[in-house]
């Protein structure tokens, strides 16, 4: 790409992350929320983390995109964890801990 094609895409994304927070920051910041749109954004979290964790499990560049047993049995010890005790840092304390046991025993 040349450095004009480059610098339009950039320019182009920071326009569109910066009209997205101006929605909501700079347009309807000074109001209350409605309640049922206050109900839907406490799931943000819960919906993002998994987006961003799946394809690392799934298919993870360390292993040139197949999937590791170690990094599923990571992820399946985190989704028990944190489907039992409902805490997150102690569900993700308990997946790192056992990727690193199982990539110590498998590997």
């Amino acid at each position: 790409m040349d450095n004009a094609t480059v610098w339009i895409v950039i320019a182009g994304l920071a326009l569109g992350s910066f009209g997205l927070r101006f929605v909501f920051i700079g347009l309807i910041g000074d109001r209350a929320l409605p309640d049922w749109l206050q109900r839907h954004l406490r799931y943000t979290a819960v919906a993002v983390l998994p987006g961003l964790v799946a394809p690392m499990v799934m298919w993870p560049s360390a292993t040139e995109g197949s999937p590791d047993p170690a990094r599923l049995v990571a992820a399946i010890a985190t989704i028990a964890v944190s489907y039992f005790t409902k805490n997150v840092l102690f569900a993700m304390a308990t997946g790192a801990a056992t990727l690193f046991i199982a990539l110590s025993v498998l590997s």
